[in-house]
């Protein structure tokens, strides 16, 4: 039986012969710098999976970030899948990080700018330090041609967001980018069932990975039916490469719950956030300040267990999405060598 790793070998020389390399403009021009190994796998047709760096910034301390963005990274590889984590460093986009480049951005920690789509102009503009976020992250994603994507879990709906109109622009962005997100499903400091509102709002596909209910992020469960279902990677590549096929142009959110001995105790969640809503109120804090915030606030209130929930489902979700993103690289390769014939 043909190994992993020999099957992908052939698949790359055979994307080779009918996909022949071709220049990109955005990188000839020095607006983006892929890495020497993303790059090779882009032009092979190996498979790729996009990771954000916010999290790395913003979602924890140093240096358990650098630790967790290199397993992270790690997990990725072991499946079959190269690693693209997204920043922008001294005003370039760079869509895969070195060593080093991780290092920089965990140590750099919040005084790299959280950088969502509205924010790239003004962080590449004045040569600054970002730490993307979901949007950006499937911006730049897309530009390049990745269209698998791990994060934790995607922004939503603030809660009393229909008096504050607070809503992510992670959501806008999945209305407009063909690029495929693996999380487990919104931050449950968000609302839920207004954030799937919105996403249908938004033409955007939303997927639960082996399971009808989508999920709560530090839970497997959120009281909220899905319409559409996938119990494997071959069938998150089927939607993926219908998606991609069709040009729908918008993308494809597939939730994958946190695995059950990681879950959190939702009562004990959802009593912490609360109590961290009514702090961020109390202290005025608003805009994308308070995600950060609410999360650092119910990981103080657990004692440290959203955050090890936290980590656990960022691993999960790398790989579930390194293996879609194999699976997606094989049907292309299958699809390309049937037309070639």
């Amino acid at each position: 039986m043909e190994s992993s790793s020999s099957a992908l070998s052939r698949l790359s020389n055979l994307h080779r012969h009918l996909h022949p390399p071709q220049s990109n403009s955005k990188i000839q021009e020095g607006l983006l710098k892929l890495s020497p190994e993303v790059a090779e796998a882009l032009s092979s047709g190996h498979p790729v999976v996009a990771l954000e760096s916010t999290i790395i910034s913003h979602g924890m301390p140093y240096p358990k970030n650098l630790k967790t963005a290199k397993e992270v990274e790690a997990i990725v590889r072991e499946n079959g899948a190269v690693p693209a984590t997204v920043a922008i460093l001294d005003g370039v986009p760079c869509i895969g990080l070195s060593t080093g480049e991780l290092e920089r951005l965990a140590t750099l920690g919040t005084k790299a700018q959280k950088t969502a789509r509205r924010d790239i102009a003004h962080v590449v503009a004045n040569r600054g330090n970002g730490a993307t976020t979901v949007s950006a992250t499937m911006f730049f994603a897309s530009m390049v041609g990745i269209h698998v994507f791990v994060t934790g879990g995607i922004g939503g709906v603030h809660r009393h967001g229909e008096q504050t109109m607070d809503i992510s622009s992670d959501l806008t962005e999945l209305g407009r980018t063909p690029v495929a997100v693996i999380s487990a499903g919104v931050k449950s400091i968000l609302d839920i069932p207004r954030t799937l509102e919105y996403l249908e709002t938004q033409g955007v596909c939303v997927a639960a990975y082996k399971t009808n209910e989508f999920p709560a992020f530090f839970t497997e469960r959120s009281g909220c039916k899905v319409h559409c279902r996938v119990d494997t990677p071959d069938d998150c590549a089927r939607l993926i490469d219908a998606n991609l096929k069709l040009k729908l142009g918008s993308g494809i959110l597939i939730a994958v719950p946190i695995p059950k001995e990681h879950s959190a105790s939702g009562g004990l969640i959802e009593s912490s956030i609360q109590i961290a809503l009514r702090e961020a109120r109390d202290k005025n804090i608003t805009g994308n300040a308070e995600t950060p915030f609410l999360l650092a606030k119910v990981n103080e209130l657990t004692g440290g267990a959203s955050l090890a929930s936290n980590i656990a489902l960022v691993k999960n979700n790398a790989l579930v999405g390194a293996k879609i993103a194999v699976a997606l690289a094989q049907l292309k390769e299958h699809s390309n060598r049937g037309d070639a014939e």
